[in-house]
């Protein structure tokens, strides 16, 4: 991870920010309900609770200081009764609170998912993977805990902080005032474990992050680090950083365990006081025993809203930082768009015309320069040029992954911005060199969770492709389970799929983007039959190295830094002599060479 990177997730931000609050809020709308049921609960609580006091300083007043029993066990049932229903009454709560967080939980991340779906690939291209990955799922996570645990009892603890002000002023404002006095030093307290809580959970998260990135990167890379023998060095450096995260997280520890230990001595503190002058006020027969317990107990109370505040601290903290990072992915707009069709188009005929296109990924850094081609439909076009001369992207213009910024790209006569995206792309199939592979089953594989694409489509697709030679010993045949990347097929085996994946969607426009490069010669022949049906009767655009693709092409397109340089076909080009002969001199005659080589060799 850039340091860039670390640095977005090292921002926490403000504490309390009201717009990003109120934006949170708005997922909770659906369950205002179940929130107003929890708030009820947890002040009714907290009320009851009290009256536990209340029903002590009655039980010590009028019966246990007269020596009085009777009615005695009414009190100490209504005390049992009490406390069994704050039992139900904290199972309740839990639960509800959980529910909503879990709730809106899985809303926020429908949302962020559904949204990345649809944003475009220059956005993928200037952010990492990992980052991504950490606003589904850590930022979701952590506003999980705001909603479960923050929300809910944040609101309840600062009523109940009001309500023990109010009961305490309300039994013996004199006692109360002396309370009030540590108030000052608690704040003080809570200032400065703020400050320090924040400076140690920033770096914590910092320190994660890294340790994150390192093994993220070095086991994706482990073929390599065991290659060059470097495991004891990597080790070393992960121990490092291991290492550091434990110091940071020992760091944060210790600022809460001096913190709650320091609350609690100024709370004991108080205590201490009410018990010195709540005596002297008894001597003078200004207060009872039973009063003095009350209060006593409302002070311990009194305390509790306050510790929980200052816990919730750390996790609307990171909340605010998640929500803005989550809140930033969500407001991205997508630049590739589709619009609203004038008309349906239905399905495509597959004639493309490309007139004075320019395009840049980057402002006026021209990647492809004033391009002009047309394809008619059923044509079988081939795209050759050296590396950088911008093949690829004329493609991705094709299925709109980027809009160019000149000129005109039409297919049917219309401009392929009046199409529907999905209406598109449905219309237009690609296969590329570098062939992804989704964990699941070969089937999954193919039809990609398609139900219109029955079992039989995708074992036919599989057979015209040749892939039916690789089932014949799987017991499970299309349903085998592959591994994540495909891990445990081989890299023609996976090109096998991608072209039986094309196959069955049916498209009536295919790409080809070095699709063969990655097989050997035998899978090429093997496919190479598959492919001829599969371009039979389709608009087909193929890019690729392999000569044998290359001069069954009706035409060839030669690329150079970005300019339509020579068209026509192999033959002709040849026979001119120009940039299409060079790269065949430099790159088809090798690839005969190497062929006539392993024939000798075989023969031999």
């Amino acid at each position: 991870m850039s340091a860039a990177g670390y640095h977005e997730e090292d921002v926490l931000g403000k504490a309390y920010d009201a717009r990003l609050m109120k934006r949170l809020l708005t997922y909770t709308r659906p369950y205002r309900g179940v929130i107003a049921l929890a708030v009820v609960i947890l002040i009714v609580s907290g009320l009851l609770g009290t009256s536990l006091a209340f029903i002590t300083k009655t039980g010590i007043d009028d019966y246990i200081m007269p020596g009085r029993t009777e009615g005695f066990s009414r009190i100490a049932l209504a005390y049992l009764g009490i406390i069994l229903f704050l039992m139900f009454a904290g199972y309740t709560q839990i639960f509800v609170t959980m529910w909503l967080g879990q709730k809106v939980q899985h809303d926020i991340r429908m949302q962020v998912f559904r949204h990345l779906q649809h944003l475009h690939l220059r956005y993928y291209d200037k952010n990492p993977v990992g980052r991504l990955v950490t606003r589904v799922t850590n930022d979701v996570n952590t506003l999980n805990e705001l909603f479960s645990s923050g929300v809910v009892n944040i609101i309840g603890d600062v009523l109940m902080l009001i309500f023990f002000v109010g009961a305490l002023v309300y039994v013996n404002w004199k006692l109360a005032l002396i309370t009030f006095i540590s108030l000052p030093l608690l704040l003080v307290v809570t200032f400065v474990f703020r400050a320090k809580a924040r400076d140690a959970y920033r770096m914590v998260r910092l320190k994660l992050a890294r340790l994150n990135s390192f093994v993220q990167e070095h086991i994706t890379g482990m073929g390599l680090v065991q290659l060059f023998v470097r495991e004891s060095g990597i080790f070393g450096k992960f121990d490092t950083i291991n290492t550091d995260l434990r110091a940071a997280h020992f760091r944060s520890v210790l600022y809460y365990a001096v913190f709650y230990p320091v609350v609690e001595i100024i709370g004991a503190r108080s205590v201490g006081l009410l018990f010195y002058y709540g005596g002297r006020m008894i001597n003078i027969g200004t207060l009872t025993y039973g009063e003095l317990v009350l209060f006593i107990y409302l002070v311990e109370r009194f305390f509790y809203p306050i510790r929980d505040l200052s816990e919730k601290y750390n996790i609307l903290q990171a909340s605010m930082a998640s929500s803005e990072r989550i809140f930033n992915l969500l407001d991205t707009e997508p630049q590739v768009i589709g619009n609203v069709p004038t008309r349906q188009h239905g399905q495509l005929k597959g004639a493309i015309e490309f007139k004075n296109l320019w395009f840049a990924y980057n402002r006026e850094d021209w990647v492809l320069r004033d391009v002009s081609f047309s394809v008619a439909p059923g044509e079988k076009i081939a795209i050759v040029g050296a590396t950088g001369a911008g093949k690829t992207s004329l493609v991705s213009l094709l299925f709109r992954f980027y809009d160019y910024q000149k000129g005109s790209l039409t297919i049917d006569g219309a401009d392929i911005r009046d199409y529907r995206l999905d209406e598109l792309r449905s219309n237009m199939g690609l296969v590329l060199q570098d062939v992804f592979i989704f964990s699941g089953d070969y089937s999954r594989n193919v039809r990609l969770r398609q139900p219109e694409i029955s079992d039989d489509a995708v074992r036919s697709a599989l057979s015209r492709v040749g892939f039916d030679r690789f089932l014949n010993n799987r017991p499970d045949g299309i349903h085998t389970q592959v591994r994540e990347r495909g891990a445990t097929l081989s890299t023609g085996q996976k090109q096998l799929l991608s072209f039986a994946r094309a196959l069955a969607f049916d498209p009536k426009i295919l790409i080809l983007d070095e699709a063969t490069s990655s097989v050997d010669t035998e899978t090429e022949l093997l496919i190479q039959k598959a492919l001829d049906e599969l371009m039979r009767g389709r608009t087909s655009i193929v890019i690729a190295h392999r000569l044998s693709t290359i001069e069954k092409a009706d035409r060839i397109i030669v690329l150079h830094h970005g300019e339509l340089r020579e068209m026509g076909k192999h033959e002709e080009l040849l026979k001119k002599r120009g940039i299409y002969h060079r790269l065949y001199q430099l790159q088809y005659r090798r690839q005969d060479i190497s062929t006539d080589s392993r024939a000798a060799i075989a023969g031999g």
